[in-house]
């Protein structure tokens, strides 16, 4: 008997173990099931399917209640939770239900990647045994809870990516253990606190994209092991602390994009370590001091966009493993470093906009690595011909502005990587080098304003890839070789003050996709050639100070897209075409100093145009005179004649109105319903039997049971039918008071939209109006509406860039469509993600058009506010007057949704304040896309970049400013030229700017 008692005495503490495990497991199982019901997305089967506490087999709850084996959970052999990892798990919720004091061993927490939101919360102070938390990439805003402090073991803390905000708590120096922090790409405001100094193990440490302000605390200093301190594009002031000096690990130091002053100092030179110095855009000033010559470890140097000056210190020479190095945008003078490519592994060098003087150096001309070469804008000399060698990967090449003389070198040829050489402003002279005609690569060749001579070789008509050719301002003579019209892809030729003659190349026709064409003041003679009107993309024409003369040919009126003429100081005769008329999008036309004569055409823009010093012009213009009304005498007689007729006409009309009411009130009287039956039902659809079809949708929806609802709008809900014929339509039910009389003018305009045929405008069946449900017919899209794709995870990735770039392009082919090309201009009123719709192809379509015209017919005059707050155009807050330019507004909301994959309702705010931030010239384009996308492809990039900077002229806070769908159709629809920077380069302030060329 005792020795029975003393086994159950041995084993008892076993047991008190093994029943604590099982008691802390099912505490936590039950937590993390309370949590996971809380998130939005819960009923969802594919959201963490093995979190459930009974037996696949059975439906009785596991005996341990162990949640050891769920997705994402690790637990040590006690049982404990240790680890919860649901890294790009779609969670969309909060933390807050997550209680975390009920996982005393957790050692890790890795929810990157998610859609949580809300605040950090503080509670989470409880997991004392934390070293691993990475909340990255999610939605998360409010401040770091001040509870972070009470994570004394934790070692990895990331929460960048986030819209956190305040200031970073003092508490984060209690953080003792911790060797990695990232709070990048967020909102913090305030300073850095000083107490970060007590982080003595940190090595890494990243708060860059934030706004942050105050001083770089010395503390810094003091964290000996840190070997990457990125604190870029913030409002940091201040100078650079002398402790950075104490941080021989580092390699990594990035503080470009704040507003830091000051010289910079000479302690920076310990750093040997150092691979990576950014301190690019701010304003640094003073000469850049010789220690920097130590940092012999340096890849990258950026010292671009400060106020330094001063010549380049010889000890730069010593920097051997450079492969970018940016001096650009500062005040620099002297000569450039004699070594500069000593180490043979530059690959970007940037001396732009300084005053750099004197020779390229030697090492220059024989760095073969160089990929980009940037010294515009400076005093810099030689034979342009023998300082530049040759670069067989060289891609840019940007010399303009300077004092280079000599000839253009044959060996330019020989670079078969060459995209852009712009060697405009110089002193070049002698003939156009044939041997350019071999850089296949050339989109962009520049030699304006030089001193070239001779011929335009026809050998560049073989670079096929070209879209800008800018070669005025020289000496060039004779004829345009027809060879030129072999640039298919040419945008932009500019032949301009030079002493070209002969005929105007009728072979320029080729050049379909011209928009930009100069050759003012050259001795071009004969007549303008009619195949100039085949330039269907042509936006700017300028003939001006030529020898032309002749009739203007008929076929110039087919220039739709025309916004600038020029044919001033010609010999221009007879009268102007009356095809004119058709030049809608023209706004300046300057035909003065010829001798035309006759009418002008009755378009706005020859309202207002330059015709002076011509032979007889007539019309609506300033200083010219009214064209006689022909037929004057008999006016009198006209008139009379034409009043009596309108009069008779008016009486016919009133008889046979009066006959058609008396005759409609005799029928209506005589088929009156008795109480029982129903109003009259009108029908209107794609079949001949409506009755039928009508009653087959209120089968197929169960007397539109909630069931098949899939959307709810401000006029109805639209359900999913399918007919017994297979075909599956979309049934929108308005709404029981939606202002609908059923009258002539309803079913008139409803007929109208019938009639409306475009791909990216959804079709229109037909309709029915009943006492009991009214409804329209639609053709179903098998994707749904972009809103709900946008703000899914899942779906959001399925709708890649490509698709993106398509979708935006529907969008403004079908308001192209509405406003400029229907029978009657349409107005949408209420464009939004929510009324773009997709189909299987991911094709977009514009639903719910002319929904504001037939169900308020009240506001006939527009004048009554439509639409969705945060789409509609700010001018309705007050004028109520909702037009074409409204519209285009709320496009360009939809546009930069589809790009950032949000609404984009902060940047709006902020591009439509008087005077834009300081910073907002460091944030860059890539950065503002949708995250959950990869980057996008260089084809699809370009068209990206045209797209957002499109969609910033939609939202100019000036109606009359904005361009006109059409207008913004046609430049969609064209082919898109090279990136003249690199994309990840281009800022939204360079896309707002509209002097900036990125193309």
């Amino acid at each position: 008997m005792m020795a029975i008692l003393i086994i159950i005495l041995l084993l008892l503490p076993c047991c008190s173990s093994s029943t604590a495990a099982i008691h802390y497991g099912t505490r936590e199982a039950e937590a993390l099931l309370k949590w996971k019901q809380s998130l939005q997305n819960s009923t969802s089967h594919s959201l963490l399917p093995s979190w459930k506490l009974y037996n696949s087999n059975s439906s009785r709850r596991d005996i341990n209640g162990s949640p050891c084996k769920w997705i994402g959970i690790a637990c040590n052999e006690a049982g404990n939770v240790t680890h919860i990892s649901l890294p790009n798990s779609n969670l969309q919720g909060t933390l807050e239900n997550l209680n975390f004091s009920y996982f005393p061993n957790l050692d890790t927490l890795v929810l990157y990647n998610n859609l949580l939101y809300g605040s950090i919360p503080s509670h989470m102070g409880n997991l004392s045994k934390l070293t691993y938390l990475n909340l990255g990439k999610n939605l998360l805003s409010g401040n770091i809870p001040s509870q972070i402090g009470l994570l004394t073991s934790l070692q990895y803390l990331y929460l960048n990516s986030n819209d956190l905000n305040g200031s970073i708590p003092q508490e984060i120096g209690m953080l003792v253990s911790l060797e990695e922090f990232s709070a990048y790409n967020n909102s913090l405001l305030g300073s850095i606190p000083a107490s970060i100094g007590n982080l003595s193990k940190l090595i890494f440490f990243s708060l860059g994209k934030n706004k942050l302000s105050g001083f770089i605390p010395e503390e810094v200093g003091h964290i000996l092991p840190l070997g990457i301190l990125d604190l870029n594009e913030n409002n940091l002031t201040g100078s650079n602390p002398t402790s950075i000096g104490n941080l021989k690990n580092l390699t990594s130091l990035s503080l470009y994009g704040n507003q830091l002053s000051g010289s910079i100092p000479f302690a920076l030179g310990n750093l040997t370590k150092l691979e990576e110095l950014e301190l690019g855009n701010n304003t640094f000033s003073g000469p850049i001091p010789p220690e920097v010559g130590k940092l012999r470890s340096l890849v990258y140097l950026s010292f671009f966009k400060n106020n330094f000056y001063g010549s380049i210190p010889l000890e730069l020479d010593n920097l051997t493993n450079l492969e970018y190095y940016q001096l650009d945008e500062n005040s620099m003078s002297g000569y450039l470093s004699e070594n500069v490519c000593l180490g043979g592994k530059l690959l970007e060098f940037y001396a732009n906009d300084n005053n750099f003087t004197g020779p390229v150096p030697k090492s220059l001309r024989n760095c073969t690595s160089l990929v980009r070469l940037e010294l515009e804008v400076n005093q810099l000399t030689g034979n342009i011909s023998e300082v530049f060698g040759m670069y067989p990967n060289l891609y840019y090449m940007d010399l303009s502005s300077n004092k280079f003389f000599g000839e253009v070198s044959a060996k330019w040829g020989k670079c078969s990587n060459l995209s852009l050489l712009n060697i405009s402003r110089n002193e070049i002279s002698g003939r156009l080098a044939f041997e350019l005609g071999k850089a296949t690569e050339l989109r962009v060749l520049d030699l304006s304003f030089n001193h070239l001579v001779g011929m335009i070789p026809k050998e560049l008509g073989q670079l096929k890839l070209l879209f800008k050719l800018k070669l005025n301002n020289n000496s060039l003579s004779s004829k345009v070789p027809a060879e030129i019209g072999m640039l298919s892809e040419l945008r932009y030729l500019d032949l301009s003050a030079n002493n070209l003659s002969g005929p105007v190349p009728k072979d320029l026709e080729k050049c379909s996709k011209l928009t930009d064409l100069n050759l003012r003041n050259n001795k071009f003679g004969k007549s303008v050639p009619l195949q100039i009107g085949n330039l269907g993309s042509l936006q700017n024409l300028d003939i001006s100070y030529n020898l032309l003369g002749g009739k203007l040919p008929l076929e110039l009126g087919n220039l739709h897209n025309l916004e600038t003429l020029e044919l001033s100081h010609n010999n221009f005769s007879g009268s102007i075409p009356s095809s004119f008329e058709e030049m809608l999008s023209l706004i300046f036309v300057d035909m003065s100093y010829n001798h035309l004569e006759g009418p002008l055409p009755k378009i706005k823009a020859f309202s207002t145009a330059e015709l002076g010093n011509n032979k007889g012009l007539c019309g609506n213009n300033t200083g010219l005179k009214p064209c006689p009304i022909k037929g004057k005498k008999d006016s009198t007689g006209t008139v009379v004649l034409i009043i009596i007729t309108i009069l008779g006409i008016l009486f016919l009309l009133f008889v046979i109105v009066g006959i058609l009411l008396i005759f409609r009130k005799r029928e209506m009287a005589k088929d009156e319903p008795r109480e029982e039956e129903p109003t009259q039902t009108y029908f209107a659809t794609w079949n001949h039997d409506g009755k039928k079809v009508h009653e087959e949708i209120v089968k197929a929806t169960e007397n539109f049971n909630s069931k098949y609802c899939i959307g709810i709008g401000g006029y109805g809900s639209v359900y999913k039918a399918q007919l017994s014929t297979s075909q599956v339509i979309a049934v929108k039910k308005f709404h029981d008071k939606c202002g609908m009389d059923g009258g002539e003018a309803f079913t008139s305009e409803i007929r109208a939209l019938t009639r409306v045929r475009h791909r990216n405008i959804i079709k229109l069946h037909g309709f029915c109006l009943h006492a009991r449900y009214s409804f329209l017919v639609y053709e179903f899209m098998e994707k749904g509406s972009l809103a709900d794709i946008l703000r899914n995870e899942e779906k959001a990735l399925e709708l890649g860039w490509r698709k993106r770039v398509n979708v935006v392009k529907g969008l403004a082919n079908a308001l192209s469509y509405m406003h400029h090309e229907c029978s009657y201009a349409m107005i949408h009123r209420d464009i939004s993600t929510n009324n773009v719709l997709l189909d299987e192809e991911y094709e977009a379509h514009i639903s719910d058009f002319g929904m504001a015209r037939i169900l308020e017919p009240g506001s006939s005059d527009l004048s009554s506010f439509a639409g969705t707050f945060g789409y509609a155009a700010p001018e309705l807050a007050y004028t109520m007057q909702a037009n074409q330019k409204s519209d285009v507004y709320s496009f360009g909301v939809v546009t930069l949704e589809v790009i950032t994959g949000k609404h984009p309702g902060n940047l709006i705010s902020t591009i439509l304040t008087p005077s834009l931030p300081e910073n907002f010239h460091q944030i860059f384009l890539k950065d503002i896309m949708d995250q959950r996308l990869p980057p996008p492809t260089q084809q699809v990039a370009e068209e990206i970049v045209s797209i957002a900077k499109l969609a910033f002229t939609c939202l100019h806070p000036i109606p009359q400013s904005r361009p006109h769908m059409k207008q913004v159709s046609r430049k969609l629809s064209t082919s898109l030229p090279c990136l003249l920077k690199p994309f990840h380069n281009i800022t939204l302030a360079q896309l707002l700017d509209s002097t900036n060329v990125i193309f």
